[in-house]
């Protein structure tokens, strides 16, 4: 990621060298007034065995997040520029008139690194807007800075690492300091949300190129019907004639003159080629020269066995390919973050709301909110946490600048976490939850129906179908925790009101295709280890169907490129959740209501090696519309929001 507003602190601070000069600064450090940031010590770490601590000179990094100023008049004016009924509607501010008015000052940046470098911290970059302080050093360092020690525990059959009591910081830059992130690791690895295979896939046959295409007269009836067979996975061209989207396309717009932006963790070496080469064989236009822009940062490679390696690659391919295939003319800036780690990918994000150049930004990842130890629910994030993710939304609210999240791909969360509860950030109210579907395309690319994504799996016993998971996955939905102290959450947003019928924020906000029985085609190089359709063994381009809530989020964010490019002005909707909910009151037709429909699901043929049928198949039927404890229904539910979006929808969405 290249900005030249971003200011680099080229001010090297030694570690320190002994015992002495370490008991030296903590004296120093001890004698001054701290304030303590509440709940940064994790609740879990009660339930948790305590392993010791880290070794003093172990090698530690964390961000350490500032304040915006003016924090009340940043609240007012984001909510202010989002809402349809304000006089200040799709007002924006630029990056340098936000930075004039709400970024932290270089006096502030100047008084937190002299506290950091006296602790024995490096300060090695300041972030993008002056959002955060990169620092790195010591354990010991880290615990003089921030008044605690870093212990380990044992957590769920994972070794981890937490503060061992709240963090603090000198009361003297307290107001200037909002979060400290990188210090605690459970429950902030985040993981790809999508449901393909990093290693090489290929889809079993029998498929259907079209729904219903291929009956399954040959099997069993399942529930006295003869289901479809899978589709192989729906092209580009079909997701858009499904969800309106080729009405404009044909037209002409196609997202041209918008930018979407991607996060993720790590960078693929093939993602232009790999979309160049499934564009050109699908019978869409490759990327142009200047068309897709790869701003990630170097990779941590210590971080790999954590977060899964090139497992993200499948996620990347995804997100590139689905948010071209529907805005064929958009610019695509991907945004690989250094690691799977959530201050990581906050760090990308807050690249993207400098550099400004992107409206709409797609993430298909997120993270548990609470997490169920031994019949006991803790909370995995906290406040501080929270408010430094907000900083970064609500200067892009200010900028006209939209984040959009998978809702996730555990349903409910309960067998998953525990606990019944959207993940995090998809539950901020300052951004747009996208839930899935089961997306039935016809022959002629028409919506012969779109249910709720949720799967009971079924396997084939002789001449019947046993269930075998009774839930398998689905969209990730529900209701934010409020409370007593154990939990918290967040309120039902003022866009929410007459809508949604609950005390807490709602989720999802809309929803599209994520089922992986009716999934996308991508194609993507991966390693086959024998030769299947695609050729031989080795490392080469082939393609396979995938799905997941990352599906989802990267499709809407495709169609919002188009419906801001419809008058030719190059405007944005920023932040959309007031107009998503003002439009589901007040036009009628503009979305899809999802609702149960269709067929009881699909039957599945996969390879028993995953490659080709030399050591046979199988079959299972995958259901629709199961979703654990969540449910479709008519009008907004906490499966798929609003419904998903028709032609109606693009055509009126970026209108003031």
């Amino acid at each position: 990621m290249r900005s030249p507003r971003r200011r680099r602190l080229l001010v090297p601070a030694a570690l320190l060298a002994g015992a002495v000069a370490l008991a030296a600064v903590a004296s120093t450090q001890a004698q001054t007034s701290r304030s303590v940031l509440a709940g940064t010590k994790p609740a879990w770490t009660a339930a948790a065995t305590p392993a010791g601590t880290l070794a003093p000179t172990q090698a530690i990094r964390a961000k350490v997040w500032l304040a915006p100023r003016n924090a009340a008049q940043l609240d007012a004016l984001a909510r202010a520029v989002s809402d349809p009924q304000s006089a200040q509607y799709r007002q924006f501010l630029t990056a340098d008139q936000y930075r004039a008015q709400f970024a932290p000052t270089a006096d502030q940046v100047a008084a937190v690194t002299q506290w950091l470098q006296g602790a024995g911290l490096m300060v090695s970059a300041a972030g993008p807007s002056n959002h955060y302080l990169a620092v790195s050093g010591s354990a010991a360092a880290a615990g003089t800075a921030f008044g605690t020690e870093i212990g380990t525990y044992v957590v769920k059959g994972q070794r981890v690492q937490a503060p061992t009591t709240d963090l603090s910081v000198p009361s003297s830059v307290a107001s200037s300091v909002l979060a400290i992130t990188g210090l605690t690791t459970f429950g902030h690895v985040v993981k790809p949300a999508d449901l393909g295979a990093p290693d090489a896939f290929v889809n079993g046959t029998p498929c259907s190129s079209y729904y219903s295409e291929q009956l399954t007269a040959g099997l069993p009836p399942f529930h006295g019907d003869h289901l479809p067979y899978a589709v192989c996975g729906y092209t580009p061209n079909q997701l858009r004639s499904a969800y309106g989207d080729d009405d404009h396309s044909i037209g002409g717009h196609a997202g041209a003159g918008q930018s979407v932006a991607i996060t993720d963790a790590y960078d693929a070496p093939w993602l232009r080629s790999d979309a160049n080469q499934y564009s050109t064989r699908h019978g869409d236009k490759p990327f142009e020269r200047s068309q897709f822009r790869d701003r990630s940062v170097p990779e941590d490679t210590s971080t790999t066995a954590d977060c899964g390696g090139n497992g993200w690659y499948g996620e990347q391919t995804l997100d590139v390919e689905a948010v071209h295939g529907m805005a064929q003319a958009a610019r695509v800036l991907y945004y690989g973050g250094a690691s799977c780690f959530d201050d990581d990918l906050l760090a990308a994000l807050s690249s993207v709301v400098d550099d400004n150049d992107a409206s709409i930004v797609t993430n298909s990842w997120g993270e548990p909110t609470f997490v169920n130890i031994g019949g006991t629910i803790y909370a995995t994030i906290d406040r501080t946490l929270i408010d430094a993710y907000e900083s970064v939304f609500k200067q892009g609210a200010v900028q006209g600048i939209g984040f959009y999240y998978s809702s996730g791909d555990d349903g409910d969360n309960l067998d998953a976490w525990g606990v019944l509860a959207p993940d995090f950030p998809a539950e901020d109210p300052w951004v747009t939850a996208v839930g899935g579907t089961s997306l039935a395309v016809g022959h002629d690319g028409s919506r012969l129906f779109e249910t709720g994504w949720g799967t009971s799996k079924w396997a084939l016993n002789g001449s019947d179908w046993t269930q075998t998971v009774p839930f398998l996955y689905g969209a990730g939905g529900g209701f934010t925790l409020l409370g007593n102290k154990v939990y918290f959450g967040f309120d039902r947003p003022w866009y929410q009101d007459g809508v949604v019928n609950s005390h807490g924020r709602g989720v999802p906000d809309i929803g599209l295709d994520g089922d992986p029985t009716t999934g996308m085609l991508v194609g993507e190089t991966q390693n086959f280890p024998t030769r299947s359709r695609y050729g031989r063994a080795g490392v080469h381009y082939g393609e396979y169907r995938i799905g997941g809530t990352s599906l989802s989020s990267p499709l809407f964010a495709g169609i919002q490129a188009v419906a801001q490019s419809t008058d030719g002005s190059g405007g944005r909707i920023g932040f959309a959740n007031p107009r998503i909910y003002h439009l589901f009151t007040h036009a009628a037709g503009v979305y899809f209501d999802v609702t149960p429909q269709g067929d009881h699901g699909n039957v599945r043929s996969d390879y028993v090696n995953g490659i080709n049928a030399s050591d046979g198949k199988v079959y299972s039927v995958r259901t629709f519309d199961q979703d654990s404890s969540l449910t479709t229904d008519v009008g907004w539910d906490d499966v798929t929001g609003v419904g998903s979006p028709t032609a109606d929808y693009i055509a009126i969405a970026a209108a003031h």
